[in-house]
């Protein structure tokens, strides 16, 4: 552990401490810089190349391709520079240690991979920041070439500087789904339609709720306008029926008042809002608790944001989706319920002038609530979704497992629990350990035991939480171990 001074009102104090952030988007980087404000120097470990997170993802330096910030993030372009520049003012005076993947926790350490190594990563607090990811549900032809998650087809437009087809459609719900179809269509890509579950008449009823983030709401509106105006096809309340092709994406089909309809594509963006990546705190002991809002388990938290295992706290999208916005403000209030557990008195931020104390963050981020409330409301997910996927249908695209044998599984040996279904028939045991195909598991297994969602429970995390290359770390530490023939393979 590392001795730090810590200056606070003039008055030293002498911690032992090791702080550790997980998460470099916004609520990481606010994190650090209120307790680097405190004189704390944290370490900041970040998967990505560059700082930013998902939704201020970065391309990577010198990638051959530049994009204006205004280009790349829209309305968000001012919002996307003053995290940058924040971070970027940090750098110095934290241990930032970017392309770093976090895969496990045990008590005060965590097991990191860089450059093909392993590394524990000591802390006495640990902040998580670990966002959120896409929500996905199948839809018969998923597993096809040319099917992206949205969250992958924004990563491909940031980041690498294409697009994921040629003739592009976006399907699901949620705001994400207009967002990326917006900037696919500014980025001149060809956005054929936008195919959207919910009915417009359930988005116009949470408008009171919407508009109590005014600005939000009105953007969310412009999106809509500007993509009708330049020729994009938009559908309401429709029932995605299917995917089609052979060696890749042709088409795909939809429902809508008992009509069908298809459009050519070659490329479509899937996505059902998004989902808190919780596995990390699965494994640091967290407690969880179903949220109805978020619609899935979650590690509990009080206000500031501290969880349920002494000196671990949680901030962001990672701990309950509710945006950048609030994302900064939770990253700022979890470092200051920090500090305060430490004894440090809550630091100014000179570049921030009206840096909110932890009463104004918590009346804000109350706020938001209201709004996520009508996000809700808006882009419900499909009801009951599993009622309508045939058996040959893969669920589990890593290990192979369709929707068929989990309900037979269900049948045959009486399964109520998720964790029971995953050891009988290895769904979630791939490499994406739930992520993709957790949350559809789960559907198929409530609607064939006749429960509730949050009846089955959930997926348990294990480490690894991400794929991560074995022979590195045998080659590190066990080297003397390894008989000289297999070394030569």
């Amino acid at each position: 552990m590392a001795e730090r001074t810590v200056n606070s009102g003039g008055t030293n104090v002498r911690n032992v401490a090791n702080v550790v952030i997980v998460g470099a988007g916004p609520a990481g980087i606010r994190a650090a810089q209120t307790l680097v404000a405190a004189g704390v120097r944290p370490i900041v470990l970040d998967e990505n190349i560059r700082w930013g997170g998902q939704i201020y993802r970065q391309p990577p330096q010198g990638a051959g391709f530049a994009r204006s910030k205004q280009a790349l993030y829209g309305f968000e372009a001012a919002k996307a520079d003053a995290v940058h520049n924040t971070m970027a003012a940090l750098v110095p005076q934290v241990d930032y240690r970017p392309e770093t993947l976090v895969w496990a926790c045990d008590p005060q350490r965590l097991h990191t991979m860089h450059g093909g190594r392993e590394a524990p990563v000591p802390f006495t607090h640990l902040i998580i920041a670990s966002g959120a990811t896409d929500r996905v549900l199948p839809v018969p032809g998923w597993t096809l070439p040319g099917v992206y998650t949205l969250g992958g087809a924004q990563v491909a437009l940031k980041a690498q500087g294409c697009a994921i087809g040629e003739r592009v459609v976006f399907a699901g719900t949620g705001p994400l789904l207009y967002l990326v179809a917006y900037q696919y269509v500014k980025a001149g890509a060809n956005v054929v339609a936008v195919l959207d579950t919910s009915p417009f008449v359930e988005q116009a009823k949470a408008a009171p709720r919407l508009l109590s983030q005014p600005s939000t709401f009105a953007k969310g509106v412009y999106y809509l306008g500007w993509l009708r105006a330049r020729g994009v096809r938009v559908e309401y309340g429709v029932t995605l029926e299917g995917i089609g092709g052979t060696a890749g994406v042709r088409a795909i089909r939809w429902q809508h008042n008992g009509r069908e309809s298809s459009v050519e594509c070659n490329a479509i963006g899937l996505g059902f809002g998004l989902r808190p990546e919780t596995q990390l705190a699965d494994l640091a002991g967290c407690r969880f608790v179903f949220d109805d809002l978020n619609r899935c388990w979650l590690p509990e938290r009080d206000a500031a944001g501290r969880s349920s295992q002494p000196g671990i706290y949680l901030a962001g999208d990672g701990a309950g989706i509710a945006g950048a916005d609030a994302a900064e403000l939770a990253g700022r209030r979890a470092a200051l319920a920090l500090l305060e557990d430490l004894g440090v008195a809550a630091p100014s931020i000179p570049d921030l002038l009206d840096a909110p104390d932890a009463a104004t963050i918590e009346r804000k981020l109350a706020s938001i609530r209201r709004f996520r409330e009508g996000i809700e409301q808006a882009f419900a997910l499909p009801k009951d979704p599993a009622a309508r996927w045939p058996d040959d249908m893969l669920v589990c695209r890593c290990e192979e497992v369709s929707a068929g044998t989990l309900r037979e599984c269900v049948r045959q040996d009486g399964v109520t629990e998720i964790n029971r279904l995953k050891a009988l028939t290895r769904v979630g045991m791939g490499r994406c350990q739930g992520r993709m195909c957790g949350e559809a598991a789960c559907h198929v297994l409530a609607d064939a035991s006749g429960q509730t969602y949050a009846q089955v429970g959930r997926l348990r995390a294990q480490a690894p939480i991400k794929p991560i290359p074995i022979a590195p770390m045998l080659f590190d530490e066990n080297v003397a171990a390894i008989p000289e023939e297999a070394r030569d393979e």
